[in-house]
């Protein structure tokens, strides 16, 4: 969940990892710090609350150096204060540690070490490694074996990094200028440069440095200085991990002309959906070529069951996923929460494709369910954003989307070519199940149309802007879908929720009858998704059950329609295109209508209380 950013070469280092945070921030924005060596001495800067405050106290007492670490936080141990911001300094003065994740067995080690002398100012766990290095190394032993050391004696996820001064007893670590860093779950990439190097939990924090990055397998320890990199493995033999090329433009990361992250990112779905499928589709012979996936469809053909696994918002393009695999593919899907599967004992074997859904490929809770399918024989893959992630180093195969960096906390983009991505896959897999057959053209050609849909459905955003602002002020929403459109009002009510913190819940329409009814009054606002589709008389009874107990309903619908106009207090539409498609154009409006409700109630829409990016911890 937390930032984390390191830096050893000829630079001023302070502007550098603040650059960093800046670009991390979206990670954990409870506290700030950096630490920095300087003529041996180890000194930092910490503030509570976002990088700004860091920034102020950095500007009006300057750090200098030419090496360092910075760290943006959401907190898991301790609560949010200068006292228990990163970086976290042991009790000799010696040692700062920057840590992602959590130590489980902090408790016996602090005990320990407090028997052997060793004091404790914060209420981190953090601070349990950097007394541990930091006696490693009264041993005399080099930075690198006293992390090595240490970490043996950690259980739990974890991700941290480490630099040493010199405590007022001379030159840090021999004279050299070096940050070590270890990894058991959480992520971390190091980042090549010339004459410099480069850390980071996310590459979005080294875009603007270097292209060139190695993702560190768990059980990895590495050590960074000026001259190279040096990995590690769990058994701490040297190892080589391959150096990947990042493709992403530095200006991705970058509001421009955008008031927020979110909103960018909202406009740039149109794009960012139409690079999913460019080069997967061959239009003119109706053939999805998704050859990159790496699995043989020879063995594809031979799945019998899928299960696909996720959390929060790629939760929701699962459920829409499993619509379009059962519809297309004519293949059984069940979809779980990462966090619930590996508990429940699931019926596995090698007949069973398990799917990882993960923006970020880093989220805990998916991971771990990933691991326990492929422990139990299933053919592992992952629809994921991020090239090199954890999630696409341990599948046998990777769908990528091309969204490119989002760093609104609340996913957007992300969302639209997952479900693009989904398409694609339960179209390949048909394809696989028929021997290779191509799909049916009406398959394909509404799909080349999907972009120019988006742009329509955006240019509604006046429309939702005002309606907005006349809702406000409520304090609940209620928003329902029926069959495929059923998770896009689940995505709808927890866009609202996350970023506006309006008490918002998504139902299947049909499930109203069941409990929510009790809800609705006169102050109620009920969003409905009524696409001109199959569903559209079942979904008018739902309407009229709300207006008929003085419930608001808002419709979202895909023509003008006459008889939903008379019914509805408001109407938005959006283009019309085939049911399956039709979640990815019908989710923008709900976007837009959670943006613009966030900013005119004063909230962070893309920093919102409470929540991380990417949820590296369980």
């Amino acid at each position: 969940m937390c930032g984390i950013v390191g830096y050893v070469g000829p630079r001023e280092v302070v502007p550098l990892l603040l650059d960093g945070l800046k670009r991390l921030e979206y990670r954990g924005y409870d506290s700030a710090g950096v630490a920095v060596v300087d003529g041996g001495g180890l000194h930092t800067a910490r503030a509570e609350g976002k990088l700004d405050e860091l920034v102020k106290k950095v500007g009006a007492s300057p750090l200098h150096g030419t090496f360092g670490l910075g760290h943006t936080r959401w907190a898991t141990h301790g609560r949010p204060s200068e006292r228990n911001a990163h970086p976290i300094v042991d009790s000799r003065g010696r040692v700062a540690v920057i840590h992602n994740g959590i130590i489980e067995n902090f408790a016996e080690l602090k005990n320990e070490l407090k028997a052997d002398g060793w004091t404790f100012s914060t209420d981190t766990d953090t601070e349990v490694i950097a007394n541990l290095v930091s006696r490693e190394l009264d041993r005399g032993v080099s930075l690198l074996d006293a992390v090595e050391a240490a970490r043996q004696r950690l259980q739990g996820h974890y991700a941290f990094a480490v630099l040493r001064g010199d405590g007022g007893s001379g030159s840090p670590g021999n004279g050299h200028r070096e940050i070590v860093a270890a990894r058991q779950g959480p992520p971390l990439v190091l980042g090549v440069g010339q004459g410099e190097q480069f850390l980071a939990s996310d590459p979005t924090a080294l875009v603007s440095y270097t292209r060139q990055v190695v993702y560190l397998e768990n059980g990895d320890l590495a050590r960074i200085d000026q001259h190279g990199v040096e990995v590690r493995d769990r058994a701490g033999k040297p190892v080589q991990r391959p150096v990947r090329q990042l493709s992403w433009d530095p200006g991705q990361a970058e509001k421009g002309v955008y008031k927020h992250f979110m909103i960018k990112e909202i406009h740039e779905q149109p794009r960012v959906v139409q690079e999913t499928f460019s080069g997967r589709v061959d239009f003119e012979k109706g053939r999805v070529e998704l050859e990159e996936l790496g699995i043989a469809p020879e063995r594809l053909a031979k799945i019998e069951r899928v299960h696909v696994l996720a959390c929060g918002t790629s939760w929701h393009a699962a459920l829409v996923g499993k619509f379009l695999i059962e519809e297309l593919a004519r293949l059984p899907v069940e979809v779980d929460y990462g966090s619930e599967y590996r508990y429940r004992d699931p019926i596995v074997d090698e007949k069973v494709l398990a799917l990882g859904v993960s923006q970020s490929g880093e989220t805990a809770d998916t991971l771990s369910a990933m691991e326990a399918a492929k422990e139990r024989g299933a053919l592992l893959a992952c629809i994921c954003n991020v090239p090199g992630s954890q999630a696409t180093r341990i599948s046998e195969g990777t769908l990528l989307t091309h969204a490119g960096p989002e760093i609104g906390v609340a996913s957007t983009k992300a969302f639209t070519t997952q479900l693009v991505a989904f398409y694609l896959l339960a179209l390949y897999l048909r394809q696989s199940q028929s021997n290779g057959e191509g799909v049916e053209p009406r398959h394909l050609q509404k799909l080349s149309h999907v972009p120019q849909a988006i742009e329509e459905a955006l240019e509604g955003e006046r429309r939702i802007e005002e309606l907005a602002r006349r809702w406000v002020r409520a304090n609940d929403f209620l928003y329902l879908g029926r069959g495929i459109n059923y998770p896009i009002a689940l995505e709808g009510a927890l866009k609202l929720k996350e970023i506006s913190y309006i008490h918002a819940e998504g139902y299947p329409a049909g499930e109203m009858k069941h409990g929510p009814i009790a809800l609705v009054d006169e102050n109620l606002p009920v969003l409905v998704l009524a696409p001109h589709d199959a569903w559209r008389e079942k979904t008018l009874s739902n309407l009229r059950e709300v207006k008929s107990r003085d419930g608001i309903a808002i419709v979202l619908g895909t023509r003008q329609d006459d008889e939903v106009a008379e019914i509805a207090d408001h109407v938005l539409i959006v283009p019309e295109t085939t049911p399956e498609l039709q979640p990815i154009v019908s989710v923008v409006p709900l976007q837009l209508f959670a943006y613009h409700v966030a900013v005119r109630r004063g909230c962070d829409v893309d920093q919102p209380r409470n929540l991380a990016k990417s949820v590296t911890v369980e």
